[in-house]
Parts: structure tokens; sequence; C-alpha cells
């Protein structure tokens, strides 16, 4: 499969497990919690709203071809969940699009430079 081929539902699939895993690591990394707790910080990263609020940290320090990946991903078409509104839902689509796109295109380095930015778990770290 080539690039052009990856639909932007495929890559954010791909990115939704990317960075879930990467908050994951972070809060099991910074945190001694029972998983019950562990899980309830990492979705609220993971949700769509955390998503969209993670964009708006990166937009400025994207490129032009992340920010034309991150459009591509956010005008895709696709069912929305009744608990979320349609913009941010779009929004959170393109955050996944990116780094699903970022993933399959080997650009490991370039994932972390741009997560590192958001300070998953630090609010919490004393």
């Amino acid at each position: 499969m080539i690039e052009k081929d990856w639909s932007p539902l495929m890559l954010a699939y791909i990115g939704d497990a990317v960075y879930e895993l990467y908050v994951r690591q972070k809060i099991c990394l910074r945190q001694q919690l029972p998983v019950r707790q562990l899980h309830k910080k990492v979705i609220s990263y993971v949700r769509a709203e955390g998503q969209e609020a993670a964009l708006r940290l990166l937009e400025p320090h994207l490129t032009e071809k992340e920010a034309e990946v991150v459009r591509r991903g956010r005008n895709t078409k696709s069912r929305v969940p009744k608990n979320t509104g349609i913009s941010v839902y779009r929004r959170a689509t393109g955050f996944e699009t990116l780094l699903g796109w970022l993933y399959l295109t080997g650009q490991t380095k370039r994932i972390e430079e741009l997560l590192a930015l958001i300070k998953v778990g630090e609010e919490e770290k004393e």
C-alpha cells in the first residue's frame, strides 16, 4: 500500500492507537496508581476533547505537509458519536490522522517532538 492510497480514517485508526499507547506510557511512568485510576487519567487525554486540545497546542508547530494531513483527516466524513460535538470530533480525527501518517511514514522522532509539546501527565507530577 502506498501513501496516496491511505484513507484518512485508516490513518486516524492507527493514530488513535499510537496516541493511546504514548499517553498510557507517560501516565504509568509518572504515577503509581491502581489501574482504574490510570484508565480514568488516560481517557481524559485520548477522548475527542483531549485530542482536540492537543491539536490546538500542536498547530503552530506543524509543517505545511502536516497541516495538510490534519485538514484531510478533519474533512473526512464519518459518524460522530452523540456525546461529542461535530467540530471537536472532526478536529480530533485530524489529530489522529496526523499521528497515523507520521507513524506509517516512519517519522517516529517527529511524533516524539510533537507529543512532547503536549506534556502528558506533567500537571500531576510534583
